[in-house]
């Protein structure tokens, strides 16, 4: 993983967007030249905006360091940086679940009135949506940038397969290292129902304990007795999960970009995965640019 770039401080977040705007603008670049239609899908979409502290007041705890990160300043996000990349693409779909924030979403519209006919702003689960859009979409002429920006750990393995499978999406995805992952793998390897199905959503696969955990023997006064260590550390978990992604796309940046909080302590993984069999190498090397500087 990419470690101690920068000091983020509690600016990461514009750091991810950044990073994805230059992305974008070089793929639009590259695809306009060839006979495909693109497009640019982004799940939890939110309000085209980063989002304000106050927005974040129903976090659990796992996710408290994102509160102490978040700015109160109103800063354009990832639809807004969409909508603005030059050349353009042709179809710009957003999904958020919160009415809400769908509202404001809508108002996209107005702002960038040029591009309205072309904006799709869904109102769904994204899994559920993103999973029948790739299943169910012909891809032979159409290619597409996904941006998985999800809060927690809400994007499943199975929708991360289903966009693989078109073998047409380049995605970005926030992998919620810290904020999430880290925190659920507790030092005995104790874990409850719930999070370890949550785990198994996530991974696609149940390996993921033997990778994390080892089974260890001590001797003392009474004897011989086993116990389970946590053996994961965040670069551990990072490797792990980049090489889940290999399984299914066909190119992958090595090492994603660490995102982190004040404390210089991991909180997101930016990663990047190509689906394209023949234009991955290209996609993954300024994927990997970019991330790298």
């Amino acid at each position: 993983m990419t470690h101690g770039i920068q000091d983020f401080g509690g600016d990461w977040t514009q750091d991810k967007l950044m990073r994805l705007e230059k992305y974008l603008s070089a793929y639009t670049q590259i695809l306009t030249k060839y006979p495909y239609r693109i497009a640019y899908i982004d799940a939890f979409a939110g309000t085209g905006y980063r989002e304000q502290k106050q927005d974040y007041a129903f976090a659990s705890e796992l996710f408290d360091d994102i509160l102490e990160e978040e700015s109160q300043r109103f800063l354009v996000g990832s639809a807004y940086i969409a909508l603005k990349t030059e050349p353009r693409f042709n179809k710009y779909i957003f999904i958020e679940k919160d009415p809400r924030k769908n509202t404001e979403l809508g108002k996209l519209k107005d702002q960038f009135s040029h591009l309205k006919d072309d904006i799709k702003i869904v109102q769904q689960d994204a899994n559920q949506y993103i999973q029948s859009l790739c299943l169910n979409s012909n891809w032979d002429s159409c290619r597409a940038v996904l941006f998985l920006d999800p809060f927690g750990m809400q994007v499943e393995w199975e929708t991360i397969k289903a966009i693989a499978h078109t073998q047409a999406i380049d995605l970005w995805l926030l992998f919620p290292l810290g904020v999430g992952v880290n925190r659920m793998l507790k030092r005995d390897g104790k874990i409850d129902d719930g999070w370890r199905n949550k785990l198994n959503k996530i991974f696609g696969e149940a390996d993921w304990y033997d990778a994390f955990y080892e089974k260890k023997r001590e001797d003392d006064l009474l004897g011989t007795h086993e116990y389970i260590e946590k053996i994961a550390n965040f670069d551990r978990i990072g490797q792990y999960f980049v090489r889940r992604l290999e399984t299914i796309f066909s190119g992958v940046s090595p090492k994603p970009l660490a995102l982190l909080n004040s404390r210089n302590n991991p909180l997101f993984l930016l990663c990047f995965a190509a689906g394209n069999p023949i234009g991955a190498k290209t996609a993954v090397k300024i994927a990997n640019h970019i991330l790298e500087h």
